[in-house]
């Protein structure tokens, strides 16, 4: 019966009513009270045993569980700060990840992650795939099992079925009102809220700053990719000093036009002429930008992260692979104009995100531009000091036979 439960309630969103974004909204907020209200109790029961703040050993954890059961890239790229996180204070411990298809890309070759447990995308049409899988996790014992999302019905659940010793998750104020998470003062970016959920609950000593978004791209991936980008600039007329990627998709509202695109690319290439500018091509495969940029496709998220690795700079909309080029160690500024930027921004380093809510094509392009000259800049000054710290090391006196 619980594992009934547990299939028939573990559904990511309702499909969307056709012309009707309220719709679709109002139905999974309808969706949301009906599962809360059959399930209240298991919410509750799951809730009230849940570890409190200080309450996490800081030894003796060595199996370690993330939910995160989304099947969108980008959810799945912000859990990298929480995993880094658990790698920082249990070195020695093995983790496994439920979550998507896109999570086994993105993590399954991290040397500290040991297994992860896939999810099919419509799970009420592989029903008995959902239940092998979630059966195969309720065999494993662990040491700490996380819930890593703030109101995700589907992460508590498998965080219910989940035999840890210790279980984290964030607490909800009605089901659990007198939690002592209640009092605490949440950060306000969600890459954030895992790594202060587990800093919180740690009884050792924890660092002041966030982990960046990570996915350890390898240097055998940056090799491939650098070949690939040498053999497709190998055409130019002009020498390439730098590259910026541009990826000009992004889903629903967020998406900007390609007449805007195309705006921001003559603006932003009249600014900065000596910048070559790379069109990242999204998985329909077809060119935004009019097919005047060289062209990169990859449906395959690691090689994609590994190119824009590769690259000096860049720019896209808020989306999923936003998420990925700043996970790649590339200089990332994304561009906002329906979601929040403190949520959502790519941050550290010289990532940025640009409010375009009062800004045209060309403004926006305006900014980028001067983002990029930062960048560079930045850039340069770390490599000579680079080179003057390597200057300044003693020169080893030769050996004498």
């Amino acid at each position: 019966m619980f594992m009934a439960h547990i299939v028939r309630y573990l559904v990511a969103a309702p499909p969307a009513i056709a012309g009707s974004l309220k719709g679709a909204r109002a139905l999974d907020a309808w969706r949301r009270k009906a599962v809360a209200a059959v399930l209240g109790r298991l919410f509750r029961r799951v809730g009230s045993a849940l570890c409190e703040p200080g309450g996490l050993p800081a030894s003796d954890i060595h199996r370690v569980l993330v939910c995160r059961p989304n099947h969108r890239l980008g959810n799945s790229v912000l859990i990298s700060p929480l995993i880094s996180e658990i790698e920082a204070l249990y070195p020695g411990a093995e983790i496994d990840v439920l979550g998507s298809q896109v999570t086994a890309t993105l993590y399954a070759e991290r040397f500290r992650v040991h297994k992860i447990f896939v999810l099919p995308q419509k799970i009420a049409r592989h029903l008995w795939v959902s239940i092998r899988t979630l059966r195969a996790l309720r065999r494993c014992r662990y040491d700490l099992a996380i819930d890593a999302c703030h109101g995700s019905q589907s992460g508590r659940l498998v965080l219910a079925m989940a035999q840890a010793r210790y279980k984290l998750g964030f607490p909800d104020p009605v089901l659990n009102p007198a939690s002592a998470w209640h009092t605490l003062a949440w950060p306000e970016h969600l890459a954030h809220r895992g790594v202060f959920l587990l800093r919180k609950a740690y009884a050792g000593l924890t660092s002041s700053t966030y982990p960046p978004l990570n996915l350890e791209v390898t240097i055998g991936e940056r090799c491939q990719a650098a070949a690939v980008l040498t053999e497709i600039c190998r055409g130019m007329r002009k020498r390439r000093v730098a590259t910026v990627a541009i990826f000009p998709n992004a889903t629903g509202a967020k998406c900007y036009s390609e007449d805007w695109w195309r705006q921001f690319v003559d603006t932003f290439q009249s600014l900065c002429p000596q910048v070559t500018l790379m069109d990242l091509l999204a998985a329909h495969g077809r060119s935004q930008l009019g097919s005047q940029l060289m062209p990169f496709y990859s449906q395959n998220l690691r090689r994609l992260a590994a190119m824009i690795a590769c690259v000096d700079g860049f720019i896209s909309a808020d989306c999923g692979v936003m998420h990925l080029a700043a996970a790649s160690g590339t200089p990332t500024l994304g561009l906002f104009s329906v979601t929040d930027p403190v949520k959502y921004a790519p941050y550290g380093g010289v990532n940025a995100a640009l409010d375009t809510r009062e800004l045209n094509a060309a403004s926006a392009a305006t900014a980028a531009a001067q983002w990029f000259a930062d960048v560079m800049v930045a850039r340069a000054s770390a490599d000579n000091a680079s080179a003057s710290a390597q200057a300044a090391l003693p020169l080893r006196a030769p050996s004498q036979a």
